[in-house]
């Protein structure tokens, strides 16, 4: 036994000494990284020709929506939650949004009758329900105590078929929602002209999101209280913090960004189905742990997961660019999703 005592107390030993624990953990922080890094250096090496402003322009673009999702369900993951129904809501708030903005003239409207709305009142409208759907999320997770991957998996279910019950209407069945209104469009394929420089209005709304996202998150109560439920629950409730509060109000705030990045792109693609967002809460999910944000509650960035999503963004279009079929892409990230995953268990691990 004393043998025994002293091999498991050398062992212990050898881990930490100073200069093993500094490469053990550097290789925790940025393995991920140094994947994705040569895995960049691989498509380029294959197309040298991936190397340009028009593609980073385009990949810019392309990230804004996503950096809208992956900041309503980061605040979820810091609060040590998770959100499957992400995809579905997006899906929900798509077609809401753009049978509400199709053209005034044609043929195949969902709402013939209806007038030309003001943009900005189909997108109030759809940030709304999905606010309310993600409240009921937060409910059932603070109060019903029901885990988040449950809670979320059924309300995917849900929104899913609530939109295919919408998308699903009568005279004209389950047909894309097409030919939206140009003043809708435009928010997400339109330009600032700056003389020397334009910039997508897509790229300035999810800027600006970000800023905000970033006060909220680091200059207020509410942003703190996030860190302190998902850091250690029971201490946060022995502080004074509410949590249930605090967990519905995280949700309702993802449900907003969900809707806002849901509208904006129906806007983009300029169509809607129910399949709209399908798979979009892996990509988030994913990008959010690749920027750093622990499963395990309490720690995360607004910087995190912006870096997060432009480095999913840059290696899913680089993959597209040297033509890799979307079955290896899937095979990819997932592998970058389950060595993203493990890394982070361990960095909790090491700290318990």
């Amino acid at each position: 036994m004393n043998l025994l005592r002293k091999l498991q107390r050398k062992q212990v030993e050898e881990i930490n000494r100073p200069g093993k624990r500094g490469i053990v953990q550097f290789l925790m922080d940025y393995v991920i990284y140094l994947v994705l890094f040569i895995l960049f250096i691989v498509i380029v090496a294959i197309n040298p020709a991936f190397l340009s402003w028009g593609n980073f322009g385009n990949i810019l673009q392309q990230s804004s929506t996503r950096i809208i999702f992956a900041l309503g369900v980061g605040g979820i993951i810091v609060a040590k939650g998770t959100d499957l129904s992400l995809g579905r809501q997006v899906g929900l708030a798509a077609v809401i949004s753009a049978s509400l903005l199709q053209n005034v003239g044609y043929t195949y409207r969902m709402y013939p009758n209806l007038p030309q709305l003001p943009v900005i009142l189909p997108i109030l409208l759809v940030m709304l329900v999905t606010m309310l759907v993600s409240m009921v999320n937060g409910f059932v997770v603070a109060k019903l105590k029901v885990d988040a991957f449950i809670a979320t998996l059924g309300m995917m279910i849900i929104a899913y078929g609530l939109t295919s019950i919408y998308f699903d209407r009568p005279p004209l069945g389950a047909s894309p929602i097409g030919s939206l209104d140009p003043r809708f469009t435009i928010l997400a394929t339109g330009r600032l002209n700056l003389g020397f420089i334009r910039i997508p209005y897509i790229i300035i709304i999810a800027a600006v999101t970000v800023v905000l996202l970033w006060i909220i998150w680091n200059k207020t109560r509410f942003g703190k209280n996030i860190f302190a439920v998902g850091g250690n629950l029971e201490a946060a409730r022995v502080s004074g913090v509410n949590v249930t509060r605090t967990l519905i109000t995280v949700f309702a705030l993802a449900g907003l960004l969900y809707g806002m990045g849901g509208a904006l792109e129906a806007a983009r693609v300029g169509s809607a189905t129910n399949n709209t967002g399908n798979g979009y809460e892996l990509d988030a999910i994913s990008a959010c742990i690749v920027g750093g944000l622990s499963f395990n509650g309490g720690i995360g960035s607004i910087s995190g997961i912006v870096t997060g999503v432009l480095i999913f963004q840059v290696i899913a279009y680089g993959l597209n660019f040297i033509s890799v079929t979307p079955y290896l892409q899937n095979v990819i990230k997932g592998l970058i999703i389950i060595i993203a995953v493990a890394i982070d268990s361990q960095k909790y691990a090491t700290k318990k």
